[in-house]
């Protein structure tokens, strides 16, 4: 079992051309940030999906903030935008939400 945590969206973009299933699996958690002053809820958005190298299944990971101030509706629209940009490397990638990582390691243990 290996696991590949990318920094940024554009490395974990390029690794997709490793990809064994069109799913690109999501999950997003909250933020507590006792340090901000603003009413604003912070958001982190956990992107997966598998590859496979030789007979090693390989778990590569990202993610990225998410900032939601007062009735904005910013994690629809994260989605929404991810899901154009991972339509535009390949039109048969669809985000699922879920969490295959624990999936991953379960069946790899």
């Amino acid at each position: 079992m290996i696991v590949i945590f990318c920094d940024n969206i554009d490395d974990f973009i390029v690794f997709l051309e490793k990809k064994i299933m069109n799913e690109i699996f999501y999950e997003i958690k909250e933020i507590k940030n006792h340090d901000n002053l603003t009413s604003g809820v912070n958001s982190e958005i956990v992107l997966h999906f598998l590859a496979k190298i030789s007979n090693t299944l390989i778990l590569y990971e990202t993610k990225q903030k998410i900032t939601k101030s007062g009735g904005s509706n910013s994690r629809e629209e994260v989605i929404q935008s991810l899901q154009n940009i991972f339509s535009q490397v390949d039109p048969s990638l669809k985000l699922v939400k879920g969490k295959i990582r624990e999936i991953f390691l379960s069946y790899s243990s």
